[in-house]
């Protein structure tokens, strides 16, 4: 198929960055990838950086490889990231040191004393955004106290997407869905929250402005255009900066009857809606309300996913089982239903070492037999994150007063039809899986969008539907979903509970 316009979309993660081409010929469009290169925190003396030249490198092979392999240069590039994280520029506009990573341990005991300041509950009615210790907010708080030096020399605050757009083109701003996971950002007024910033005297004239997704932020830099090849310029565009509004972006049919699930590493639970939802149950039962690309609102809740059986297979293959994906499922699907009741957003799935294990200790310390082979392990995590869906629609339910009939699943936990089918029978509800790389796919959109090739998110949601297979899967309930739902309750469930802001890092972690 000839190809009328390609767009390269940039899209960073948590544990992996990839550069892909999207190649758009009049109503289809196809993905191509072109680069895909590992990245992870660093540990240097006493806390975690992102080793962000590494990714810039990344970035670059990504642009250089696309040249390698087309004759024409593409029509626009964009970045998608992971939220929270920053960089600091200085006045001749350089980066003054690495962003810290989420995970590093200065904000440790931070939102408590930012607490004494300004009310918990005052800050989430003009953010929507819940109180979690690796947020900016608290981030930059921790700089205030120790007095760092680095805030006392920036200049702008640019997110981390942000950063690699200013690193292509120049321009300093933030992208909105970026600034909505901040929670510095004030969701009525739609511009920074500076009331609450000067109150934590965190510096209000750092925060560049706000852009909306689809907006042009400049013309590749020369020097970009010299070390990747490239003849012709071309822009940069702001797409929806953060992963997970991408990710939503490229989901069709979402409406007012859908709940949405990006299932990767992590699960992004929620709905689109037109406003933020800022109720006392909203926060009471763990919401946060995120910008989408359109300028509607994520609501959504922040749960595990993939994780935990991920980090047992890597276990298992150094044990010297190899089993791949499908003979997981298969043997899953195989083992005995609720043998074991799991919470995947439990704190001991954190970050062990040895995760079968931790899975195993789970079991017993709450009088329930551990998995005696990876098949009813598999078969345990995925029924836990199944049963924790069911907990976020019920909840979603509730407090937006509107039914939910179906639930549609992007990302790679789409592929995995037993998880797929575990979900549709424990919410009784329809499941459309698909597509994979949705969030790569909303990145390409939202520049197809901005240079005229698509008119608008509700075409180009249009178009992922008439490009890439989606697969549905029909709920077979049973009496035993139920019961084990009323057990999974009764242990803790934390979509019941208040969400303090020492949540477990990995329930709120950045996708």
């Amino acid at each position: 198929m000839p190809t009328v316009a390609s767009f390269l979309g940039v899209d960073l993660g948590a544990s992996s960055g990839r550069v892909m081409a999207g190649h758009w010929n009049e109503g289809q469009l196809r993905l191509e990838e072109l680069h895909r290169f590992p990245n992870a925190g660093v540990r240097v003396v006493d806390h975690i950086y992102w080793d962000v030249l590494n990714i810039w490198q990344g970035v670059l092979d990504g642009l250089r490889q696309y040249g390698t392999l087309h004759r024409t240069s593409p029509i626009a590039v964009g970045v998608d990231g992971w939220g929270i994280d920053f960089g600091l520029l200085d006045s001749r506009g350089c980066l003054i040191s690495n962003p810290v990573h989420y995970r590093d341990a200065r904000t440790e005991g931070i939102p408590e004393r930012l607490f004494q300041l300004v009310d918990q509950t005052a800050i989430f009615d003009e953010t929507g955004v819940q109180s979690w210790r690796i947020n900016t907010l608290f981030q930059l708080f921790s700089m205030v106290l120790e007095d760092d030096p680095a805030l006392k020399l920036a200049r702008s605050l640019l997110t981390i997407p942000d950063l690699f757009s200013y690193f292509l083109c120049g321009s300093v701003s933030v992208e909105f869905t970026e600034a909505t996971t901040t929670q510095m950002f004030a969701v009525r007024s739609l511009d920074w929250a500076k009331d609450l910033l000067r109150v934590t005297g965190i510096p209000d004239q750092i925060m560049p402005p706000v852009v909306s997704p689809g907006s042009h932020l400049g013309t590749v830099r020369p020097a970009v255009m010299e070390e990747t090849g490239f003849s012709q310029k071309f822009p940069v565009v702001a797409v929806a900066a953060h992963d997970t509004a991408s990710a939503v972006a490229a989901i069709p049919h979402l409406d007012e009857t859908s709940m949405f699930i990006s299932c990767g590493t992590w699960s992004l639970v929620g709905a689109e809606l037109a406003a933020p939802n800022l109720s006392r149950e909203a926060r009471r039962l763990g919401f946060t309300n995120e910008g989408s690309v359109n300028g509607k609102f994520l609501l959504l809740r922040n749960l595990a996913g993939l994780w935990i059986i991920q980090e047992c297979m890597r276990c298992w293959k150094i044990e010297g089982n190899c089993l791949n994906w499908e003979q997981l499922l298969e043997s899953a699907r195989i083992s005995p239903a609720f043998r074991s009741l799991l919470d995947p957003n439990d704190p001991s799935f954190d970050l062990p070492l040895d995760m079968p294990t931790a899975v195993a200790q789970y079991c017993v310390s709450r009088g329930q037999s551990a998995p005696n082979d990876p098949g009813e392990c598999a078969r345990a995590i995925f029924e836990g994150l199944a049963l924790s869906y069911r907990a976020v629609l019920r909840s979603l339910e509730h407090i937006t007063g509107r039914p939910i009939v179906t639930i549609r699943i992007v990302g790679g936990g789409s592929q995995n039809w037993l998880l797929c089918q575990m979900t549709a029978d424990a919410c009784n509800r329809i499941v459309v899986a698909g597509p994979k790389e949705a969030t790569v796919l909303g990145n390409v959109l939202a520049q197809a969008i901005a240079t005229g090739y698509i008119r608008d998110f509700q075409e180009a949601r249009s178009v992922v539907e008439g490009s890439f297979r989606s697969k549905t899967y029909e709920p077979q309930t049973s009496d035993q979903w139920d019961e084990a739902f009323a057990n999974f309750q009764r242990r803790g469930r934390r979509g019941e509970a208040d969400s303090p802001a020492g949540i477990s890092l990995k329930a709120q972690a950045p996708t």
